[in-house]
């Protein structure tokens, strides 16, 4: 039976002690053996190549590996390259934690987190905004790839802001800012990075609240504006709900519950994740009622959902030639004149599906009311109002009754 390390053979044939280990050194010929190579073979059958050295006066082991995975020879090759670590006075394993820790820090690069962030963030993210965000992070922030995060300063930050801002425009620069500065905040939160670079440097000027709520004339000529089809009804059905583009435009036929007279938007259909239901008023249901629904498409506009956004407000623009606008300022439009109509404020958040003010924090979770009756009745009112404002731009003898403003809200 083999009693010695000297050849390859000897690796498998050396006997595997009943009970603890044994360790049996390199006895090969002198011009192959290394001083200080054994192999360490334990009772469960494990055999090991170990390297043991003295550093500082301490006896001290570091593992090479399986001997499954090396060969003698190759065992010998790497002990000879211990040797010369330890000769300079390096500790084998300290030098492998070292490195171990320099590629892991290699794998922190702002390209492999902004992967990482996407890659998290896409299932939560409407379809548009994840390509903008991506757009942001992979083109503008494209510079920083190769940095890792503890490495990107506030400087470094600022000059690209103002790089993107000469070449994009100052509002494209600020939309980069929030970007870069919503992934900081992500990587925080994963204990990824520790601070935040974005935090302290400067908009670009170009990124302002919108603040534009559109007046009940305008309101009465995008109405009249508005052509027979998929677009115009989406824009209507904005107007008279309040609710989001994406929301109205991928509106799924089995979400409309005529019988009940409302829109039954599910969590994953919607920003907050919270399921919604917008009541629905007779010129609501008559803008639905008017939408042809073809037989096997669960979309109510288009096959997947409308589409052709540009395009279609390009041409709207055209007939109305208002001052520029958006769908979204529909929204914006609806809850403020419902609050001048008198809906109250807690209301008009509930036919939004807002979560803030009345429903933040310890508030919303005693407060579980979803003001169903209160929306419906918000939601009628400013459809009334609507109704006479087209009423009478078509040259109808209609006005308001009194007291309407306040005491139906």
């Amino acid at each position: 039976m083999t009693t010695s390390l000297k050849r390859q053979a000897d690796v498998h044939g050396l006997p595997t002690p009943r009970e603890g280990e044994a360790v049996y050194f390199d006895e090969g010929k002198p011009k192959d053996r290394v001083a200080g190579l054994g192999l360490r073979i334990r009772a469960g059958g494990s055999r090991k190549f170990v390297f043991l050295f003295r550093l500082g006066g301490r006896q001290l082991k570091y593992t090479i590996g399986d001997a499954t995975a090396w060969t003698l020879d190759a065992a010998r090759a790497e002990a000879r390259r211990l040797r010369v670590q330890v000769d300079r006075g390096e500790n084998p394993a300290t030098v492998k934690q070292d490195r171990a820790k320099e590629a892991a820090q290699e794998q922190v690069t702002f390209a492999a987190i902004a992967d990482q962030y996407l890659k998290r963030k896409e299932r939560q993210m409407k379809p548009r905004s994840f390509v903008e965000v991506t757009r942001h992070l992979k083109k503008h922030w494209q510079p920083l790839n190769g940095l890792r995060l503890d490495n990107i300063t506030r400087a470094m930050v600022a000059s690209r802001l103002a790089v993107i801002a000469d070449e994009r425009g100052a509002t494209t620069a600020d939309h980069c800012r929030i970007s870069l500065s919503t992934l900081f905040s992500w990587a925080i939160g994963e204990g990824i990075a520790d601070t935040n670079p974005v935090i302290g440097t400067n908009r670009q000027g170009g990124y302002k609240p919108r603040d534009r709520v559109l007046t009940d004339a305008e309101l009465v000529k995008i109405w009249q504006a508005a052509p027979d089809s998929d677009f115009g009804r989406i824009v209507k059905l904005l107007m008279l709900t309040g609710q989001r583009r994406d929301e109205i435009g991928g509106l799924g036929w089995s979400e409309i519950d005529v019988d009940n007279k409302l829109i039954a938007l599910p969590g994953e259909r919607v920003k907050n994740h919270r399921a919604h239901e917008v009541p629905l008023s007779d010129m609501a249901l008559d803008v639905l009622f008017g939408q042809h629904r073809r037989l096997g498409r669960e979309r109510v506009f288009g096959e997947s959902g409308f589409a052709g956004w540009g395009k279609a407000k390009e041409r709207i623009d055209a007939a109305v030639k208002l001052k520029p606008w958006r769908l979204h300022d529909l929204r914006r439009t609806a809850a403020t004149r419902m609050a001048d109509l008198g809906v109250q404020p807690h209301v008009i958040e509930a036919v939004l599906n807002h979560i803030s003010g009345h429903k933040a924090g310890v508030a919303g979770i005693y407060n579980r009311s979803t003001y169903a009756a209160e929306k419906r009745a918000a939601l009628d009112l400013w459809a009334n109002h609507l109704k006479v404002e087209l009423a009478q731009a078509a040259g109808a003898n209609v006005r308001r009754l009194q007291g309407t403003k306040r005491e139906r809200a």
